[in-house]
């Protein structure tokens, strides 16, 4: 009997719910991903070498690159903060702050990418400010980073928040009664044991910043060799009818996506055994 009992799995119905799983995975992940590689697999290794080694297609995986990167360093820093307050102090209008950090993920992102334009534009209520001083916004790289860093905050935030509120404020009170000043504290002992967090939270938003479109679409300026993003390079090759060059592209960004995750992940997991060993 016991032997029997052992032999079960400790959750009932494991291989069911197992079973769900996988079939639900594979339809919406797995096999349409497959399918992205087989249609680029009818190209050959020279098509695929020109199609993604093209000028056009390189500044474009340069410009979403960069101000990704760029996007989720910002919000790594300013998400941190933001969570911080909301979870250390209490204000009028807390809620009202603290339900708008999700705006993002409610608002479409081609109502946001009009606003953002709107605002941002040379005749726009902050982009006249900056025009004044002969700095455009709108319709550069500066406005695709502002676009990108728009829809990346709620990741960063919301993924430091519940980490802050398991947070022991004693272990503060013993830093501070050993000599530890207040940045010491907040350096030394508190950020170590927010880094995974904040890594988790830097891969969400330079991941979601990848495939953005509809927020940036509007206020990029779609210029080729100046402003074109890939997912943008994408859509113009469907329309074109050049699938393989599409699939190609796509893929491409799909690989460079998944090693970047990759590597965060483990730099996540590394710094969670390094803790552990302490």
């Amino acid at each position: 009997m016991r032997k029997r009992i052992s032999s079960r799995g400790i959750l009932p119905g494991f291989g069911l719910t197992m079973g769900y799983a996988l079939i639900y995975l594979s339809l919406l992940v797995l096999i349409p991903l497959s399918i992205l590689f087989l249609k680029t697999s009818n190209m050959s290794w020279e098509q695929l070498w020109m199609t993604v080694t093209d000028q056009r297609v390189l500044v474009s995986f340069r410009v979403s690159f960069l101000t990704a990167f760029c996007a989720a360093c910002v919000n790594a820093v300013f998400g941190v903060l933001v969570a911080w307050v909301l979870e250390r102090y209490q204000f009028p209008g807390k809620r009202i702050i603290d339900g708008i950090v999700d705006l993002p993920f409610a608002l479409p992102t081609a109502v946001a990418g009009i606003a953002l334009a709107s605002i941002y534009s040379e005749n726009g209520w902050i982009g006249q400010i900056f025009a004044s001083w002969g700095i455009k916004i709108a319709y550069t790289p500066i406005g695709i980073f502002i676009a990108l860093t728009f829809i990346g905050l709620p990741f960063v935030v919301r993924t430091v928040q519940p980490v802050l509120q398991d947070w022991d404020r004693q272990i503060e009170e013993a830093a501070r009664t050993l000599g530890a000043t207040r940045l010491q504290t907040f350096l030394r002992v508190i950020v170590p044991y927010l880094l995974p967090a904040i890594m988790t939270g830097f891969a969400l938003a330079f991941a979601r910043a990848l495939g953005e479109y509809g927020s940036v679409v509007f206020i990029s300026g779609n210029m080729p060799l100046q402003t074109e993003i890939v997912p943008l390079l994408i859509m113009t090759k469907l329309e074109q009818f050049d699938y393989l060059g599409a699939t190609a592209i796509a893929s491409v960004m799909l690989i460079a996506s998944f090693l970047m995750l990759l590597l965060i992940n483990f730099l996540q997991w590394k710094t969670n055994k390094f803790d552990a060993a302490r």
